[in-house]
């Protein structure tokens, strides 16, 4: 006999306990509203991808940055961010408005209100995509991304706080294992949701999850908020979307910087009710994935955060040619590396390169960060003597993307081996390190990558936890070498639902869908993708803060 369907009642029901999805929940639970959220995952996996973030934030005029020397402005941030995400088609008119409302946020309420709440923040501010090359186009012309204390896991746990006070209060109930097949629409309105209760799971946070479905539910609400989060777990919708017209073929080999359960399957449903995605071509994945030696969902990558210093060598051992330096063009670099005609690249770099100016993303790989323990900062990054943090250090023994040598011919055998084929010649690449090498005799350089570095030195911030002193690679004195294979690695998407700064989903016709809301990265961030082509770092985990507190607060939800 068929499990009779569960149905609940709610003023709104929210698809997905992200951190999107939480801050929407938190502000309506404070306007009395009485909220539902739904999420086809265990309560193990509450927060989403916000959880494994590193918890940088994007913010503009700090007293961070104020303290480290930085002098930023709203238009700088405003000049940066147009220069960025090029917004140059009709249906960009809503991400360009919530690109606005993103930047006076971020200049202004942003720091205080999360502050009020408790979030604290690491006090050197780092300095993400440092860009393209030119003033007016892509790139942060500043540092700008605020590392949380706590890291990801630091950002969630104010918001998660403040839903649990109002679950404690019966305002907010929480339905884990509950996968959405149907936003439920009566004359044009979205008026609830119906799908399928799954079958428990107590996999690992991140791990694959069954999808037994063991009975059904329905929630009837007048408001629904999908904040159901991206598409860089779902390797076939990915290449379904890939712009081929601007970054050429679609990669036969990728990583996965997110669990399975990123999905995208709500932008197809959202769609089905009348919703409209934009700008689904506009992708933001990194190029130096390495493979997790201790790996919990398929395909698991790990991104590496590179400082300015490591030589970038496509796959045959060929140098890059700027802007395709560590930490400068996303995108750029991306289409560069797949015009080699090969899937992966290289970084060469020296042991006290890797001290200084590695990091790897994700809360878990900075243990230190996420402890928000000072001492164990410096017990990381200060007191470890040659040694790189502890994470950097396994990856670097186990990681099979790693190679380390004492000399370069043992470097480039390593290469090879790992490639498979003799792609790489040791002469050419010595020869290309050797006139590196010459360029840091003197404060004078033609290198493009030495001058950046020097640049970087400029900053007080780089200089001492971030940029390694200018040094020969082939000096014994700054070894071993290392080679690290770089993988293509999934992430964000920046297109998504089309919504108004109401966070209404507006559908093809131009009309707002009464009831339905979009909020998070299935939102593009706001407004169906309001970083356009380029993302300046830090903007993921804001964007999910604002656009969700954009929807609780949403003066359409009555």
């Amino acid at each position: 006999m068929a499990e009779e369907t569960r149905v609940m009642k709610a003023d709104v029901v929210i698809i997905g306990a992200g951190l999107a999805g939480l801050a929407a929940a938190a502000e309506l639970g404070d306007r009395g509203k009485s909220v539902v959220i739904v999420d086809q995952e265990g309560p193990q996996n509450l927060g989403g991808q916000a959880f494994w973030s590193l918890g940088g934030l994007f913010m503009i005029d700090t007293p961070e940055q104020r303290r480290m020397g930085i002098k930023d402005s709203h238009a700088l941030a405003l000049n940066d961010w147009m220069g960025s995400a090029g917004f140059d088609r009709p249906e960009d008119a809503y991400p360009r408005k919530w690109a606005e409302a993103y930047l006076d946020f971020a200049a202004g309420e942003m720091r205080p209100w999360l502050h009020k709440m408790g979030l604290r923040w690491f006090p050197v501010v780092g300095w993400a995509e440092r860009g393209g090359g030119f003033a007016d186009g892509h790139g942060n012309s500043v540092p700008r991304f605020h590392i949380t204390w706590g890291t990801g896991p630091g950002v969630l746990e104010h918001f998660i706080r403040r839903c649990k006070a109002h679950e404690d209060a019966g305002r907010i109930t929480m339905l884990y294992r509950h996968r959405v097949d149907r936003i439920e629409m009566q004359g044009g309105a979205a008026k609830g949701i119906s799908g399928a209760t799954l079958a428990p799971d107590d996999a690992v946070q991140g791990a694959r999850t069954n999808r037994e479905a063991v009975g059904d539910f329905r929630v009837d609400a007048s408001s629904v908020i999908v904040a159901s989060g991206g598409i860089g777990g779902n390797f076939e919708l990915i290449r379904e979307i890939w712009p081929k017209e601007r970054l050429g073929r679609a990669p036969e080999t990728m990583l996965s910087g997110v669990p399975a359960h990123v999905d995208g399957r709500m932008i197809a449903i959202s769609e089905q009710a009348g919703g409209q995605a934009i700008n689904k071509d506009r992708l933001w994945f990194y190029t130096e994935g390495v493979k997790n030696w201790d790996p919990i969902w398929p395909e698991h990558g790990i991104r590496i955060l590179p400082g300015p210093s490591a030589m970038w060598f496509d796959a045959t051992g060929q140098r890059f040619a700027p802007p395709a330096l560590p930490g400068f063009d996303t995108n750029g670099t991306f289409k560069a590396i797949l015009d080699s005609g090969y899937d992966y690249s290289w970084f060469v770099l020296t042991q006290k390169v890797i001290k200084k100016e590695f990091a790897l993303s994700g809360s878990e790989q900075n243990p230190d960060f996420t402890s928000a323990k000072w001492r164990e900062v410096i017990k990381q990054r200060i007191l470890s003597g040659t040694r790189a943090t502890g994470p950097v250090e396994a990856f670097k023994e186990h990681g099979e993307d790693f190679v380390v040598a004492d000399t370069l011919d043992e470097l480039v055998a390593g290469m090879n081996g790992l490639a498979g084929a003799p792609l790489i010649d040791a002469a050419h690449l010595r020869a290309q390190i050797t006139a590196r090498d010459a360029q840091v005799d003197n404060p004078f350089s033609k290198d493009a990558q030495i001058t950046a570095i020097q640049a970087a030195r400029h900053y007080r911030g780089d200089k001492l936890i971030r940029t390694a002193k200018p040094h020969k690679f082939l000096d014994p004195a700054n070894g071993p070498l290392i080679a690290v294979r770089l993988n293509l690695i999934t992430r964000k998407t920046l297109g998504g639902l089309q919504t108004n700064l109401d966070s209404q989903m507006v559908g093809a016709d131009g009309a707002v869908i009464p009831g339905l809301f979009a909020a998070g990265e299935v939102a593009g961030f706001g407004g169906g993708g309001y970083h356009g082509y380029n993302a300046l770092e830090g903007t993921f985990l804001g964007g999910c803060i604002f656009s969700g507190r954009a929807a609780g607060r949403s003066e359409a939800i009555g």
